[in-house]
């Protein structure tokens, strides 16, 4: 399978969790959890920035992932591998807000972790191999 392809369908996975989130917050539910912490993280200040709830900017990030997985060069690539570590990065804050200040684990949002990572590492992959030439 090509970087491309694998990173789309690892941003597929985590729009498919970000797009759970982002369904929860809005219908206001607790989110199936078995560690008990997803509704604490869910309602902490630490899930909105600006007002907008982070499951939506990562559903956004994600569909922008698979945009750019979807266009073959370098300019999509580095796109995909910036927004990837960008990703990556505000993960690893509110992984931090869940650790410290929030006092709890969201099962959900650790499976994002994981799945960011996965989706940045790719991205970066894509982004060295494919420098002046069209790499499927």
């Amino acid at each position: 399978m090509s970087l491309r392809r694998t990173v789309a369908a690892a941003a597929v996975a985590g729009a498919a969790i970000a797009a759970y989130l982002t369904y929860v917050h809005y219908a206001h539910i607790a989110p199936v959890c078995t560690t008990g912490g997803c509704e604490q993280v869910q309602r902490s200040s630490y899930a909105e920035l600006a007002g907008v709830p982070v499951a939506l900017l990562g559903l956004i990030a994600y569909i922008a992932i698979l945009a750019t997985s979807a266009v073959r060069g370098v300019a999509a690539a580095f796109a995909g591998a910036l927004l990837g570590l960008v990703g990556m990065a505000f993960s690893g804050y509110l992984l931090w807000a869940q650790l410290e200040p929030i006092g709890a684990l969201c099962q959900w949002c650790l499976g994002n972790d994981v799945v960011i990572s996965v989706v940045a590492v790719l991205c970066v992959a894509r982004m060295l191999t494919e420098p002046d030439r069209n790499v499927e």
